[in-house]
């Protein structure tokens, strides 16, 4: 019997997101556009938008990536920029037609590949997949790990 290697957790999360982002980045592409403008997109809050300083944390995306994702964005016509009536200090992202037309399909291919994935999952293997996960990353938060 062949023997399984040992491989880390951490491996097999970084090389599997590795394919989806590819995977989505080809399916962004078909639609002039990438991975990380389809996430900012289904991000935004689709009624109210979204004050820009949640964005970053919100996705896990460093300040200055997201900065130049917006400014992209904002050039494209996806996104404008309005003083945020609550917090007159910040700024809410909102989701311009066009951008919003852009979200529904960026959604669209979300729930696409969570359909797929879960049609060949039983329950008790997602069930599995979710407390793996929940667990890695309560055991980060609480940092128990470092």
């Amino acid at each position: 019997m062949k023997e399984k290697p040992n491989i880390s957790f951490d491996y097999l999360y970084r090389s599997t997101w590795q394919s989806i982002s590819k995977m989505y980045n080809e399916e962004a592409l078909k639609k002039n556009s990438v991975m990380t403008v389809g996430f900012v997109l289904i991000s935004i809050d689709y009624k109210q938008g979204t004050p820009s300083t949640l964005l970053g944390p919100k996705m896990g995306i460093e300040a200055t990536s997201l900065s130049r994702t917006l400014k992209k964005m904002e050039e494209q016509g996806l996104i404008y920029r309005e003083k945020n009536p609550d917090d007159g200090r910040s700024v809410l992202i909102k989701l311009t037609d066009k951008g919003k037309e852009q979200r529904d399909i960026s959604k669209q291919i979300v729930l696409k590949f969570n359909d797929e994935v879960a049609k060949n999952l039983t329950q008790k293997q997602m069930d599995a997949f979710l407390v793996v996960t929940e667990t890695i990353q309560e055991l980060i938060q609480k940092k128990l790990i470092f």
